[in-house]
C-alpha cells in the first residue's frame, strides 16, 4: 500500500500539472470515415496516439471517446498510477502489454493484470489505474458512452 500511495502522489502531481485534457481528446476523432457496417482491420502501426497529459496517450480504434461509444487504446509509462477517480459511464478494459492493476476504493492488494487480463469499472466506481511493471503498459478499453475523468478527493 505504501508503494501505491507514493505512486499516487506522483500521479496527482502529473495530473495537476498536465491535467487530463478532454479538449485534447475532443480533437481525436477516432477512425476518420469509420463505417460500422463495413469490415475494418487496422494495423497497430496506423493507430495514432495523442497525449492527453504528460504521461498518458490514447489512440482511437473506433468511435470518438469524447462524444460517445468508442474503443480506445491507452499507454501508460512504467511505474505509473492515476489518482483515484470516477467516470460517468462504465467501461471494459484489457491489458495488451506490461503489468497493470486497477485498485478499487478500499482494495489493499489488487490483482496484477498481465497481457490478456480483463477488468470492468461500473459508472461512478472509485478506482485508480496503474502500470506496475518496469516496462510501459498498453491497454484497450471500450465503452458505450464518452470518456470523462473526475478525480476523487482522498
Amino acid at each position: 500500500m505504501k508503494r501505491l500511495c507514493s505512486k499516487l502522489a506522483t500521479a496527482i502531481i502529473i495530473t495537476a500539472v498536465g491535467g487530463i485534457s478532454l479538449s485534447a481528446m475532443a480533437g481525436q476523432s477516432g477512425i476518420v470515415g469509420f463505417n460500422p457496417s463495413k469490415d475494418t482491420a487496422t494495423p497497430s502501426s496506423q493507430i495514432v496516439f495523442n497525449k492527453i497529459n504528460p504521461a498518458i496517450s490514447m489512440g482511437g480504434a473506433y468511435g470518438n471517446m469524447s462524444k460517445g461509444g468508442h474503443g480506445t487504446f491507452g499507454k501508460f509509462p512504467a511505474k505509473f498510477i492515476t489518482p483515484f477517480h470516477t467516470h460517468s459511464g462504465a467501461y471494459h478494459g484489457v491489458v495488451v502489454a506490461g503489468t497493470m492493476t486497477n485498485p478499487f476504493k478500499g482494495e489493499e492488494n489488487p490483482p496484477e493484470l498481465t497481457p490478456g487480463s480483463y477488468w470492468y469499472v461500473p459508472a461512478k466506481s472509485e478506482h485508480a489505474t496503474a502500470c506496475v511493471s518496469a516496462q510501459p503498459c498498453q491497454f484497450y478499453f471500450h465503452a458505450n458512452s464518452a470518456f470523462d475523468f473526475h478525480p476523487v478527493k482522498q
